[in-house]
């Protein structure tokens, strides 16, 4: 069993830039990857990111080039920053740890 939290959300501005954390229960060089996702209101949740700890690091071509993925085993935490924020980046944005852990969400409402 693999707990999560997430924390860091709150309210963006266009432009501007937001850090979330996602605080995990054990070692997360242990879990092999981690990723974040998001939902909009009344959309399906959406992948957003994963980072491997072989190195390697994926975004969505709707994130790629503003959002960045990384990790801190010492913290047992990874981080998505999250720059250049628009509008419809606003979703409650979840981690995910294997096979299917989940945080209970952090709530970025981005304002134009």
């Amino acid at each position: 069993q693999v707990q999560l939290v997430e924390s860091g959300g709150g309210l963006g501005q266009t432009g501007g830039s937001l850090r979330l954390s996602c605080a995990a229960s054990t070692s997360i060089f242990r879990l092999n990857f981690m990723e974040w996702y998001r939902q909009a209101p009344g959309k399906q949740r959406e992948w957003v990111a994963t980072i491997s700890w072989g190195g390697s690091t994926a975004y969505a071509d709707s994130v790629k080039g503003r959002f960045t993925i990384s990790g801190d085993n010492a913290k047992n935490t990874v981080y998505l920053q999250m720059n250049s924020l628009k509008p419809e980046d606003t979703a409650v944005y979840y981690c995910k740890a294997p096979p299917t852990f989940w945080g209970q969400g952090t709530q970025v409402t981005v304002s134009s």
